[in-house]
């Protein structure tokens, strides 16, 4: 039997449950687990404000672990044929059908109807869908890949899905070499937003967020200039910005915070005729005002969503840390490890702000 980690219902203290091992396709593999992560999206989960979710479920939809079994002939994303044993990460996103609309015209497959998420719209009751959990079943068409051996354990997790996200961001802003840019936000998304801004070639790089050891994160991360939102009023961050930017304001502004009052106010930091990308809002956290005269028309602004993230992102992400992850501290943003008889704690500690994000190791023995 395997233990996982299950939301029960919204609102719900986390159990521990037991379930059998799955039986494996061809194609398909039981992947042991050496850490997942506690990331907004779970603390959303624990609250009910995603729609359509099928509890009981057990979270934990970017994870990284051991091939355990594998059955038939399972290729990674370096086309090599992976073997049992083998340090596997996978893309949380499966059963894009390549069919559709969204998929086939449109070429937006974060928006297919079939698309399923680890952790997310897998219930309990599917099976092991969820990285809380000692094992995870990889079903056949998941896309896999063998972890670097330069990438440590601990620098995928770090970065985890806030770095996937944090790829797709940087697309979805069109950066150009010497852009200033800035960050609103500095958890999981934010953090690796600003490191990937100042890899990409950004002029300047700000950000801005909360608590204080996350801004110190960020300037490791490589900010030049952060700025606490919560000391700082929105005119003295408008005037830092303007000083740092020759009084025009950054050229690309980038949402990462989740905060309503974060998308009023960009239009003011933003400068006229630049882009500005949204990619906090994976929930309803309520309306924002924008005047759409003086904030978005008459300043000629660009503004993009960016929901969810496509496989590209998530194999672009390797290649970024097999390449940086040495100098680029990924891995110090899972600031602390959870076993699954803590995640109550993890929880509790996200939903607060207390660390940047919650690492889980399920093979920790839950204590009695």
């Amino acid at each position: 039997m395997i233990h996982a980690a299950v939301i029960p219902a919204p609102h719900q203290p986390v159990e521990i449950r037991e379930f059998p091992e799955p039986d494996i396709a061809p194609g398909g593999m039981l992947l042991r687990t050496e850490y997942s992560e506690v990331c907004g999206t779970d603390v959303h989960l624990w609250h009910g404000r995603l729609s359509g979710v099928p509890y009981p479920l057990i979270p934990g939809h970017v994870s990284i672990g051991f091939a355990e079994k594998i059955r038939g002939e399972v290729i990674g994303g370096d086309q090599q044929r992976l073997k049992e044993g083998d340090r596997v990460v996978f893309f949380d996103v499966h059963r894009t059908c390549g069919r559709c609309y969204a998929c086939a015209v449109t070429h937006t497959p974060t928006k297919c109807p079939s698309r399923k998420v680890y952790g997310i719209t897998d219930g309990a009751h599917d099976g092991l869908f969820g990285g809380w959990s000692e094992a995870i079943y990889l079903e056949p068409g998941v896309i896999v890949a063998r972890l670097p051996d330069a990438v440590r354990s601990e620098d995928y997790i770090g970065g985890g899905c806030g770095l996937i996200t944090a790829v797709h961001a940087i697309d979805r802003a069109a950066l150009k070499l010497t852009d200033s840019v800035l960050v609103q936000g500095t958890g999981a998304v934010g953090l690796s937003i600003v490191a990937l801004a100042r890899l990409s070639g950004a002029g300047v790089v700000i950000a801005i967020g909360a608590p204080g050891d996350r801004l110190d994160l960020a300037r490791r991360m490589g900010a030049d200039l952060t700025l606490d939102v919560t000391i700082t009023t929105p005119a003295e961050r408008l005037e830092r910005v303007r000083a740092v930017t020759g009084g025009r304001g950054v050229d690309v502004g980038i949402e990462a915070s989740g905060a309503p009052a974060a998308v009023e106010e960009a239009p003011r930091l933003v400068r006229d005729g630049g882009r500005y990308v949204i990619a906090g809002h994976y929930t309803d956290a309520g309306p924002s005002a924008i005047n759409a005269h003086l904030d978005i028309n008459r300043k000629h602004l660009e503004i993009r969503g960016c929901w969810g993230s496509e496989a590209g992102h998530f194999l672009r992400a390797l290649q970024v840390l097999e390449r940086h992850a040495a100098v680029v501290p990924f891995r110090d943003i899972g600031a602390r490890t959870y076993a699954l008889d803590e995640l109550n704690q993890a929880l509790a500690d996200a939903e607060s702000y207390a660390i940047p994000k919650a690492l889980v190791a399920p093979q920790r023995r839950a204590r009695a």
